[in-house]
């Protein structure tokens, strides 16, 4: 039986802590934020965590 390949998109965008949770990035953030106010784009800086619904699926996909 051949191993399973991870998915590439997604062993770039996720990263797992050693907690069992999985770390993504922020959208918006790539350019023309002079639109979002300084609020907006304080938050994105923050490191996000992925929903308990979708961690299933991108372990999955991750391997």
């Amino acid at each position: 039986m051949p191993k399973m390949k991870s998915v590439k998109g997604a062993t770039k965008r996720f990263k797992v802590k050693k907690n069992g949770s999985i770390k993504r990035g922020t959208a918006f953030r790539s350019h023309i934020l002079t639109k979002q106010d300084a609020g907006q784009r304080r938050d994105q800086n923050s490191p996000k965590v992925v929903a308990k619904a979708d961690a299933k699926n991108i372990k999955a996909m991750i391997n």
